[in-house]
């Protein structure tokens, strides 16, 4: 149970309500943990907030007198409007660092997820071209939400969907065959055209899909994420899921004919509007695709919830998809995440990857420049509705003006420092841990299960990177602060123990974010 989590039951035994919130002040003053829950209850109480507050710090002091609560505050106090601000006592503090040390790699881990299973489908980029940026921002955010989940107590699965089916097959071939209806271009097409030995449009089109996607497989690789799954929907197409979804949904009456083309009526479901899902020269849109390949997931691979990663631009699909979903018996199972896009920066100016391949910049141009490290912190930093602009120049940063050095070089320094020494894990005195920098860093190190549990209910997995660097602030503020090698033996040892469980917590979040962890640096 996190450190957050028991404030929250203290004060759920004493107004018996649970619509209130336990967080971490942003100023210090204010305590470690602090709550609204005065001001939440003060109307339903009938009492003034700052009355209401002091009422229940007291019944928190009455409550019986078990040795987890007696260590537990330093102080509670009440501030205006009506907050309650928790101090944690440094005994509390201090055995916290030994329950770290006997977790290891398990430290972090809660069970909220009880074994449930969820897949998160991310990238799923077309086949119609390597790569880009724009495509791999959801790349980083889904392996990495799929390994918090992972922490959480989830059976997590990580999936690929590849629409290599229809009208952007065809318009590839074409392309590749450089005709008249060619819509793309570049050194990849030109590549592929020199293979090409096939005259039918869609028949190059499929081959030409497939060494694309091989050639997406090695950057994903390259990228650090290894996926469960790759589902392709031409596979879906021709084991006739499609068709069986399609007919399911007419034997419902939710389809209907209108101008020879046939309709969802996914307005019934809150979408804004009914949606084609059969053109009028019979041709099935990728909606009919994508429901079936969610039926796959929900009632034939039992996830109990799906989250699908997608591009900004694909915003007017998000409502017809959940409408499907809903369709067919799932609604509420679906979450979709979207990501804004990525503006590459250098000296403050815009610029392309590379002019020669056209107007998409390639991953694999970014990782030969920068490395797959930098790419996936720099890319998890910023949440995913916010427009990202990647500083090539900071990125390039051997200093600790770069996040992720910053970060790497906290490890690399305690790996140096343990080096020095044999054995820190017996006869610890944590007890004498009672430097402010010393219970500050502790204060960061306890909030690894926290900052687990908050992602898992919002996604917002920009906390991780965020956590990271106040981890690595609050170890080098206390290595500058505290001498942990020389002084004499048990306070050596107790500071040794300290800096051992900030190399766990560092391993722990590199280890979720998929970044290594170097020891020289």
């Amino acid at each position: 149970m996190t450190t957050k989590q028991k404030i929250y039951d203290l004060i759920k035994k004493i107004v018996k309500n649970d619509n209130f919130t336990v967080e971490t002040p942003q100023e210090k003053a204010h305590g470690d943990y602090a709550t609204n829950v005065a001001m939440i209850l003060a109307n339903k109480k009938k009492k003034e907030p700052m009355i209401l507050a002091e009422e229940i710090r007291l019944e928190l002091a009455r409550l019986p007198a078990r040795q987890e609560k007696k260590d537990f505050f330093e102080k509670v106090e009440v501030i205006k409007p009506g907050f309650i601000n928790f101090f944690l006592k440094p005994s509390f503090l201090q055995k916290q660092v030994k329950e770290i040390l006997n977790k290891k790699e398990k430290f972090g881990e809660i069970d909220i997820g009880k074994n449930k299973k969820v897949q998160v489908e991310f990238i799923s980029a077309n086949p119609t071209g390597p790569l880009t940026i724009a495509n791999a921002r959801g790349g980083p955010m889904g392996d990495v939400l799929a390994n918090v989940l992972t922490k959480a107590g989830y059976k997590t699965e990580k999936e690929f969907y590849v629409n290599d089916s229809g009208n952007q097959i065809l318009a590839l071939g074409h392309s590749v065959l450089k005709d008249k209806e060619a819509q793309y271009k570049g050194d990849y097409i030109n590549k592929l055209n020199k293979k090409n030995k096939e005259k039918d449009p869609y028949k190059v089109g499929e081959k030409a899909g497939q060494i694309i996607i091989e050639d997406i497989k090695k950057t994903t690789d390259k990228l650090g994420i290894k996926y469960n799954k790759w589902v392709f929907e031409s596979s879906l197409r021709k084991s006739g899921k499609v068709d069986k979804v399609l007919k399911f949904l007419k034997d419902k009456k939710l389809i209907y004919e209108k101008d020879k083309a046939f309709w969802f009526r996914s307005k019934k479901f809150g979408d804004n509007r009914d949606r084609v899902l059969i053109k009028s020269n019979g041709e099935k849109t990728y909606l009919g695709g994508d429901i079936a390949y969610h039926y796959n997931k929900f009632k034939e691979r039992k996830f109990d919830k799906v989250i699908n990663i997608w591009g900004a631009d694909h915003h007017g699909d998000v409502s017809g998809l959940q409408a499907g979903v809903a369709a067919i018996g799932f609604k509420g199972k679906l979450d979709i995440i979207l990501h804004q896009f990525i503006t590459i920066l250098e000296k403050g100016k815009k610029i392309r990857m590379s002019k020669r391949k056209g107007v998409f910049v390639a991953l694999d141009e970014l990782l030969n420049m920068v490395g797959p490290d930098v790419i996936r912190f720099f890319f998890l930093m910023y949440s995913a509705n916010r427009h990202m602009d990647f500083d090539l120049g900071l990125a390039k940063e051997k200093s600790e003006k770069n996040p992720v050095y910053y970060v790497q070089y906290a490890y690399a320094r305690i790996c140096s420092i343990l080096a020095k020494i044999k054995n820190t894990n017996k006869n610890l005195k944590t007890n004498l841990l009672n430097h402010p920098s010393e219970l500050n860093l502790i204060k960061e190190l306890i909030k690894l299960p926290e900052i687990v549990e908050d992602i898992v209910k919002d996604y917002q997995v920009q906390r991780l990177p965020h956590y990271a660097l106040d981890v690595a602030t609050a170890f080098h503020k206390f290595y500058t602060d505290c001498k942990v090698l020389g002084d004499y033996k048990d306070m050596e040892k107790a500071r040794l123990s300290l800096v051992l469980a900030t190399k766990i917590v560092l391993e722990n979040i590199l280890d979720l974010m998929g970044i290594s962890k170097p020891k020289k640096m």
